[in-house]
């Protein structure tokens, strides 16, 4: 058993706003939230006051602890007022792809019971018609404004009473983020504000900030790695958060130039633009002081080409996962010079880890022997929201998460993840599950059946590719009539980017996809580790 170095810390016994927000009056009138776009700007004392406002709107409203509230929306400064109003009015927030069909949508909406949605103007029509096709939605507010509907900033000049909710930090769940876990498709996964303000404190011994840091936050709200890294870590420790709603070199580049970022919290496919994209030396982004990337794996080599490039101490990574609230491992910013090429970091505070053998999982192993990650601490999820199996099957009877990644621990406690036993598809940090799109693929009349794996593109991401049977006594589709089918059904994260045409799909006699043998026909690509022909 792996344990981490640091010294444990106690749990964070407090509601997730309370966690974030409980030292606001301490920052007072220091800027908290900035727009990149419009420079806009909410200091710590509005951030605390709008979201308390909200919060009592929400409540006049007919919010109440145990309800479900949807925020769907891209990032902007009223998202953290929106989220942390919605906690504190008692409600779960299940965070959304703005970019998720409407049927997508539903679907999320319908699973989670959610009751009302914060969303924007220009995504409203998508709102309404997803609440339309899951039913039991009461109201759709928005962050600016759109006829017919209560806005936010309304909701600031009304006068209903702070809502008093009794809250259980243990119990309560907070956010109910969607992730496919190892496999499968898209489950609720009900993090209790316990667990993602103890991951916080966790974190902040290795990932340190405050006062006068700026970080820029480009990534999603709504995906867990930019919940807590890029907003309730930096606003929990008194640093300046500068929003982005979408990542668009240009603009991330002259934000970074005129905020004067210190900080950033990014995917691979930024650390890509940073380390090759001419546009980068138009730009002074002397101010940075070091770049984090996580959600998906890095290429060491193209870490330390961005780091070169910027002049900076090397790129660190950081690991975790939804049901991980989301952190476990992060190269600390004081060892970045020491951290070896390619890690994704050591343990965080109070975490404890065990590296099994992916043919005998009751078999431990040691140094530099690579096997599934297992992990344990007070960060791993409640459970998905009304599935036990699938509960079940991630975290053991002992508390330990079987996390799908395979990996090995150096001597010096540097995790390196190799490989992963999950079928998961990591697109630019975003999850698509194959079982997802092999569903959407047997619904099209000329398909008799589909498999979907990742493959990864010149750049190194990891892209879904389609192998599928047509029905023989139809008019199969061609490529570019399978790929048009999924993009019109799908968030744009999900699309099929290759077809390939088979007789039959491999399948073990259980039923279940060999998907070992469709990466064998492409020997570019690596194999998933575990998977048995």
């Amino acid at each position: 058993m792996f344990r981490s170095e640091y010294a444990d810390v106690p749990a964070v016994e407090l509601p997730i706003h309370e966690a974030v927000l409980g030292r606001a009056a301490r920052f007072g009138g220091a800027p908290a939230l900035i727009d990149g776009t419009d420079g806009t700007t909410l200091t710590y004392d509005q951030v605390d006051r709008f979201h308390r406002r909200v919060a009592a709107a929400f409540a006049e409203a007919g919010v109440r602890k145990g309800d479900v509230l949807a925020l769907h929306s891209p990032n902007t400064v009223l998202f953290p007022v929106a989220f942390y109003a919605a906690t504190r009015a008692g409600a779960s927030v299940t965070t959304s792809h703005p970019l998720a069909t409407p049927e997508e949508f539903a679907k999320q909406l319908k699973d989670s019971a959610a009751r009302w949605i914060v969303t924007v103007s220009p995504l409203l029509a998508a709102a309404r018609r997803a609440a339309e096709l899951a039913g039991g939605v009461e109201e759709i507010f928005v962050c600016d404004s759109a006829p017919g509907h209560r806005s936010l900033p309304d909701m600031l000049a009304g006068a209903a009473p702070e809502p008093a909710v009794d809250i259980d930090p243990t119990e309560d769940v907070a956010a109910l983020p969607y992730s496919s876990g190892t496999t499968g498709t898209p489950k609720g996964v009900m993090l209790t504000h316990r667990q993602i303000a103890t991951n916080l404190a966790q974190l902040e011994p290795a990932i340190t900030a405050g006062p006068g840091d700026r970080i820029l936050a480009v990534l999603p709200f709504f995906h867990i790695y930019g919940l807590t890294a890029l907003m309730n870590a930096p606003l929990r420790q008194g640093a300046t958060v500068v929003v982005l709603p979408r990542f668009e070199l240009e603009t991330f580049l002259a934000a970074i130039q005129d905020h004067r970022i210190t900080g950033l919290y990014v995917a691979p496919p930024i650390v890509l633009a940073l380390a090759k994209h001419p546009a980068v030396a138009g730009y002074d982004l002397s101010s940075l002081k070091y770049v984090v990337s996580a959600a998906a794996p890095l290429d060491a080599r193209l870490a330390a080409a961005c780091s070169r490039r910027l002049g900076l101490p090397p790129v660190g990574q950081a690991y975790g996962m939804t049901e991980l609230s989301p952190g476990t491992h992060v190269v600390p910013l004081d060892a970045m010079h020491d951290a070896p090429p390619g890690t994704v970091g050591r343990l965080i505070a109070a975490t404890e880890m065990r590296v099994v053998s992916l043919a005998d999982p009751d078999k431990d192993l040691g140094i530099g022997e690579p096997g599934e990650i297992l992990i344990r601490g007070p960060q791993v999820m409640k459970g998905y929201l009304d599935r036990p199996d699938a509960t079940a099957a991630m975290i053991d009877p002992d508390g330990w998460l079987h996390t799908g990644d395979v990996g090995y621990v150096d001597g010096d406690g540097w995790l390196f993840v190799v490989d992963r036993v999950k079928e998961l598809i990591k697109y630019k940090g975003f999850q698509v599950a194959p079982a997802e799109l092999e569903a959407l693929l047997l619904t099209h009349p000329g398909i008799a059946d589909a498999a979907v794996i990742g493959v990864h593109d010149a750049d190194g991401n990891e892209t879904p590719h389609a192998y599928v049977v047509r029905r023989p006594s139809a008019d199969g589709p061609s490529e570019a009539e399978v790929m048009l089918y999924v993009a019109e059904r799908v968030a744009p994260y999900k699309r099929v980017r290759h077809v390939t045409f088979l007789d039959a799909v491999p399948r073990a006699a259980s039923g279940k996809i060999l998907r070992r043998r469709l990466r064998d026909q492409r020997p570019d690509q690596p194999r998933e580790a575990g998977e048995r022909p």
